[in-house]
């Protein structure tokens, strides 16, 4: 197994959420989170405050989680329905792992 990197991009901020919604959004990524069982690495968190260093542009990525799958089209089948993705938010797959590893 192969670990990936699941970018998270937009979807809700709990700022903009009252209590009852960020406890149901919780819910909803634990459950989903438990669901993946050993195939989950880190859970991930959100990201903050950032700043680029060197020519690049901001990414507009809100958080991250590392997950353990057979290959990439395995690490993104995983996705079905993330809460990330039911949200109006979207992930990008990464492959983790240098190639020989």
């Amino acid at each position: 197994m192969k670990k990936f990197l699941y970018l998270y991009i937009g979807g809700p901020s709990p700022d903009n959420m009252t209590e009852a919604e960020v406890a149901n959004e919780m819910k909803a990524w634990e459950s989903y989170m438990k669901n993946l069982g050993a195939k989950l690495v880190d859970f991930g968190a959100p990201l903050g405050e950032r700043k680029v260093v060197g020519d690049g542009a901001p990414s507009k990525a809100t958080g991250y989680s590392i997950v353990k799958a057979a290959d990439l089209n395995a690490a993104i089948a995983m996705t079905k329905g993330h809460p990330q993705l039911a949200a109006g938010g979207a992930i990008e797959v990464f492959d983790a792992e240098p190639p020989g590893m």
